[in-house]
């Protein structure tokens, strides 16, 4: 289970994906960076676990700018990282994604007292649950290795197909560097990054690094497929009984073993190594350019 983390100004981690939170109010429209919010702030809104407590109606920001109403098919209050913890089975692994705006360039200050109070949760109430940490912000990722080495740290990169003014997040190449020279133990690339740049694969892999994707393709059986041959080591993706039946059926389609293993968090580690014939795998490799482009 992925969990997107930050930290409220008064240092509790909580569970929240965006960088800033919107609500209607008379008629007004406000938003607020949720970092700047303590934490009884930040639960006022939305659904309530008090019986007949009503919170700040919630809006959301779509990617060209609109307001829209805050409709999910499954509502629930606001929750902190320790709550996940205490309420979720605690067989399930954690991928705690730790959240910062790109737009903001962080003191190391500010970065060690936010992984610090993420840490005190994690070692206080993880016990035996796996857990893995990965972050966009390079700087927060050496610094989380530095301050621990009970749970791995993976970077997570969009592997080239945006770029930013940090050039440590611009390729995978770049991810690479990072990982070796901070002794991060993986990364984590949007699925498009992998098949432009399939070379980069072997380069990490021979670096004894764990690679894992995520991105909208991820929810393509076809993509995971391809990636199975790649050697890539886990998916994240959004529909995880329908992607693990799908692929199953592909592997069965050739003959070969469907010993494959996709945990319920949405990283898949995918086990089962099919064999192709020269015919079958030229047909499925020039599927990644039809791939990226959707």
């Amino acid at each position: 289970m992925v969990l997107v983390t930050k930290v409220t100004k008064d240092e509790y981690p909580i569970i929240f994906h965006d960088d800033f939170i919107l609500s209607e109010e008379n008629g007004t429209i406000y938003e607020k960076r949720v970092t700047d919010l303590s934490l009884s702030e930040f639960v006022a809104y939305g659904p309530q676990k008090e019986a007949g407590k009503v919170g700040k109606p919630l809006l959301r920001k779509t990617k060209d700018g609109k307001i829209i109403r805050w409709d999910v098919a499954s509502d629930d209050a606001l929750c902190t990282l320790q709550e996940a913890f205490e309420k979720v089975d605690p067989k399930l692994g954690f991928n705690i994604e730790l959240k910062f705006d790109d737009n903001i360039v962080y003191q190391e200050d500010f970065l060690v007292n936010f992984l610090q109070a993420i840490l005190k949760v994690a070692f206080e109430y993880a016990k035996e649950r796996p857990i893995i940490f990965s972050t966009f912000q390079p700087d927060a990722a050496l610094h989380m290795r530095k301050l621990q080495s009970a749970y791995p740290v993976l970077f997570l990169t969009n592997g080239g197909t945006e770029i930013y003014y940090d050039v440590r997040r611009n390729s995978l190449e770049e991810a690479l560097k990072l990982c070796l020279e901070g002794d991060l133990q993986g990364i984590v690339s949007e699925v498009k990054g992998i098949f432009r740049n399939p070379a980069a694969v072997s380069k990490i892999k021979e670096s004894k690094l764990m690679l894992l994707t995520y991105g909208t393709l991820n929810n393509v059986p076809e993509s995971v497929y391809l990636q199975h041959l790649m050697g890539i080591d886990g998916v994240i993706v959004d529909f995880v009984q329908e992607i693990t039946e799908a692929v199953k059926g592909l592997i069965k389609s050739t003959k070969t073993s469907d010993d494959i293993s996709l945990e319920e968090d949405g990283k898949s580690l995918l086990e089962a190594k099919p064999q192709f014939s020269q015919r079958e795998l030229s047909f499925l490799l020039k599927l990644i350019p039809e791939l990226i482009q959707q």
